[in-house]
């Protein structure tokens, strides 16, 4: 069972100030922290389990610059066999379609069972890039999977849906799974790992060497561009009521009167 999992290099926001750049459409990177992207861990997770119950071969492979090195290395210290990355100063501020269409052109020509993405980016969030792939590979998708049972040449999938219903569903190989958050337990980095990885190769492509043109990344081959960033303006502040239970409740009493509301 041959796997690809498609991961992302991603800042850690949910403590950070954020501060946007100079140009007003990226976030300043400076001082942040980067990791693999939450629903792309537990992609390669999953795909790691797969490998370690029926054999095969686990690649990862992402889209950026040589920092994202460290998400590759992270990923062949948990399991991964082979490592990817695709760079090129003309991919910069490419939208989900135009990533979509690069790990496209990189991954048509490797063997595979399934494909792997996470279900979003913890940056953008835009969850493009794993159906997009899926329709540019031509292979039969699946989205939000919380569970895998593989039968032969095709998979069943549990899919989460909304108000917390699953939808079953049977997928033919070779096939594409975007993978939510709780289907497995990311396992520990050991530092054994860590240093076995670091002497297993990344390997590097260019625009070039997957046959793209420049015109078909970036902006120009995006079908979103980001015109401004800002921070959304403060127009109400909260409002702390100190005091007793009664007196409290006599303000809030006060407060709905005002309004209107009572």
């Amino acid at each position: 069972m041959d796997i690809i999992v498609c991961v992302k290099h991603v800042p850690e926001t949910a403590e950070a100030e954020l501060k946007i750049a100079a140009d007003g459409k990226t976030m300043e990177s400076i001082g942040l922290v980067f990791d693999v992207n939450e629903w792309d861990d537990y992609a390669l997770e999953e795909a790691v389990q797969i490998k370690e119950r029926l054999g095969g071969t686990v690649t990862a492979i992402t889209v950026g610059s040589d920092a994202a090195d460290s998400t590759l290395r992270k990923c062949l210290a948990r399991g991964a066999n082979h490592s990817i990355r695709i760079t090129d100063s003309k991919i910069e501020n490419s939208d989900g379609y135009a990533v979509a269409k690069i790990l496209h052109s990189a991954i048509m020509n490797l063997p595979y069972d399934i494909v792997f993405t996470g279900a979003q980016a913890g940056d953008d969030g835009y969850s493009i890039v794993g159906p997009a792939l899926a329709e540019l590979l031509d292979v039969p998708h699946a989205t939000m999977v919380k569970k895998i049972q593989i039968d032969g040449s095709s998979v069943k999938v549990n899919r989460e849906l909304e108000g917390g219903l699953e939808e079953v569903l049977e997928v033919k190989l070779p096939a594409l799974l975007t993978i939510q958050t709780g289907i497995n337990e990311p396992r520990y980095v050991s530092i054994m790992g860590i240093r076995k990885a670091m002497k297993k190769e990344i390997k590097i492509l260019a625009l070039s060497d997957i046959n793209l043109d420049e015109e078909e990344v970036g902006e120009s081959g995006s079908w979103i561009k980001v015109e401004k960033m800002y921070l959304p303006p403060v127009e109400k502040q909260a409002e702390l009521l100190k005091g007793s239970p009664e007196e409290v409740s006599a303000k809030i009493a006060e407060i709905l009167k005002a309004q209107g509301l009572i």
